[in-house]
């Protein structure tokens, strides 16, 4: 039987393995209370979030509740 050489650590081709940095999936999966609110916003602000998420292959909901977010965390 050969010895096995260990290439856990060796560049594969052009790339470079590198150390899991990614947060585990209990911590991704956080919820925060949320509360439903009605709005009422120009129809060209909406068709705008509509294309990029679209784009972006997401919710345009989405997008708008974390522009909120991030406004209200700057100004927080």
């Amino acid at each position: 039987m050969k010895k096995r050489t260990d290439v856990s650590n060796m560049p594969v081709g052009g790339l470079k393995r590198v150390k899991d940095f990614l947060p585990p999936p209990t911590e991704l999966a956080k919820s925060e209370e949320t509360q439903k609110i009605t709005i009422a916003l120009k129809k060209s602000s909406i068709e705008f979030f509509k294309r990029e998420a679209y784009r972006h292959h997401t919710k345009y909901q989405r997008m708008i509740r974390d522009l909120v977010d991030r406004y209200a965390s700057e100004w927080a």
